[in-house]
């Protein structure tokens, strides 16, 4: 599991501002987690996150590595919006056991179990988020959700990470042309593997590159493939996959 960075954002303009930009909409908070990822003009993947409603306030649980990254982006589109940004001394409880006080589904996948945020240090209940998560093709911030990730190839409509109603959001027009007018001819997909090799390793079909390699546990991967040429002999350095139909 990797650190997460929770802050809180405050302000007349929440809501309002935050819908304007995130792939959800930002409604279902009164539901419980809101599950979304802020995205570039052109479309791409810039962070994910998870958001909570927390008194007339939202939080926003994002990766570390992502975090300086996309509060800088928010504050770029904040202009004259009423809307604080602050770090706040909570951090995320996680896992698939028996649920804390507080904690609510992880809005992904009925797998990945409750999240819940305290002042107590980041935990969570040994859980095989990676078995999981290759599982169910999850995609991980910074491993398979990079600078180069449109969402619907990595698979944010199955995981209730964008709302196609909701209206206008920063890089929506390329997902809803995505979405409406194109087939995917790349994406996530499970495959099976025999052997093992780093993340980011290339796949090949037929001596041609067919995609890229990630997350593997229990004989099955996460890769993100052409799907013309995904098939059941790909190669990946030593190992061996095949699409898990």
């Amino acid at each position: 599991m990797s650190t997460r960075r929770i802050v809180r954002l405050t302000g007349a303009d929440t809501d309002s501002f935050l819908q304007g930009l995130i792939t959800n909409d930002i409604r279902k908070l009164d539901d419980g987690l809101v599950y979304a990822a802020l995205l570039t003009p052109q479309g791409k993947y810039i962070a994910d996150f998870f958001l909570k409603r927390d008194g007339n306030g939202v939080l926003l649980d994002v990766a570390e590595d992502l975090a300086d990254t996309l509060i800088k982006r928010l504050g770029m589109y904040k202009l004259r919006s009423e809307v604080s940004i602050d770090e706040t001394d909570l951090h995320l409880q996680h896992g698939t056991g028996p649920a804390p006080q507080g904690a609510q589904p992880d809005p992904r996948h009925p797998d990945m179990g409750w999240r819940a945020y305290s002042p107590a240090p980041e935990t969570d209940d040994g859980t095989d988020w990676d078995a999981i998560r290759v599982r169910h093709c999850i995609p991980e911030s910074g491993i398979e959700l990079t600078p180069e990730t449109y969402i619907l190839e990595a698979g944010f409509e199955r995981l209730n990470g964008v709302d196609f109603k909701k209206g206008c959001y920063v890089g929506q027009e390329v997902t809803a042309r995505m979405k409406h007018k194109t087939q995917l001819r790349k994406g996530l997909q499970v495959v099976g593997i025999e052997g093992a090799a780093p993340v980011g390793t290339q796949i090949m079909s037929d001596d041609k590159p067919a995609g890229t390699l990630f997350t593997q546990s229990g004989g099955k991967a996460i890769a993100h493939l052409r799907l013309d040429r995904a098939g059941p002999d790909m190669r990946a350095a030593d190992a061996r996959l095949w699409l898990i139909d």
